[in-house]
């Protein structure tokens, strides 16, 4: 269950999103999950303060990286060059160090036990995401459409804070709900509306239709859902 935040730790995950701190280590400071740091700072920031802001952060995140390559390449050309020198004294007094009297005969030995449990090797679960059935809704939500009432139909790779997952997923088809009222309003441009849902029962029963039409995923600000 999504552990309630307080409004002081609320305010400080803004801060310090705002001062470059990543997502990953304000849910773990907060122990709470990535999408309940993400729905606040879009609920307090605005959607697109809050995109503007995490590109800033992964740009920051991605030139650390390249730092740290290019220190370990100049520690590894610095050792091919022969800047670690050993003296040949010490090599010799490790050579006299090591002697027959060392070591002991060996007058016994003792068999190691194979490993006697099985290995996994079944394909790796999607653990990104929660099935349908698994959720429970509220008995409102929202959706934004365009202004003939359709659904508007997005990538998985649109979506900011699921860049983590793999290529394969980022290709699928998902439509957007809201649980939030006014942050649907602040991500509906003028060429789009925000239609009530007051029955959610309506995902399951359509199910069946979403799949056919290539959608296979809901996303909303707490979960990944699947269809």
């Amino acid at each position: 269950m999504t552990k309630r935040l307080t409004e002081k730790q609320k305010k400080e995950i803004v801060e310090s999103f705002k001062s470059g701190i990543n997502i990953d280590a304000l849910a773990q400071k907060n122990s709470c999950t990535n999408s309940t740091v993400i729905r606040n700072l879009k609920k307090y920031l605005g959607d697109l303060k809050y995109k503007e802001l995490f590109k800033k952060s992964k740009s920051l995140k991605e030139n650390s990286k390249t730092n740290e390559n290019q220190t370990s390449n100049l520690i590894k050309t610095n050792f091919d060059n022969g800047d670690f020198n050993y003296e040949l004294r010490d090599h010799k007094v490790l050579n006299e160090s090591i002697t027959s009297s060392n070591f002991a005969p060996v007058d016994s030995f003792f068999e190691i036990p194979p490993v006697d449990y099985e290995i996994d090797n079944s394909s790796r679960k999607e653990l990104s995401s929660v099935q349908l059935s698994e959720v429970d809704f509220p008995k409102v939500v929202y959706m934004i459409v365009d202004k003939k009432i359709e659904l508007e139909i997005k990538l998985l790779k649109d979506f900011p804070e699921w860049q983590f997952l793999p290529q394969d997923d980022l290709s699928r088809k998902t439509i957007e709900i809201f649980f939030d009222l006014n942050l649907a309003k602040r991500s509906c441009n003028k060429d789009q509306k925000v239609l009530k849902v007051p029955n959610t029962d309506v995902f399951r029963i359509a199910s069946p239709v979403l799949i056919s039409k290539g959608i296979s995923r809901i996303v909303c600000a707490e979960n990944l859902i699947a269809l």
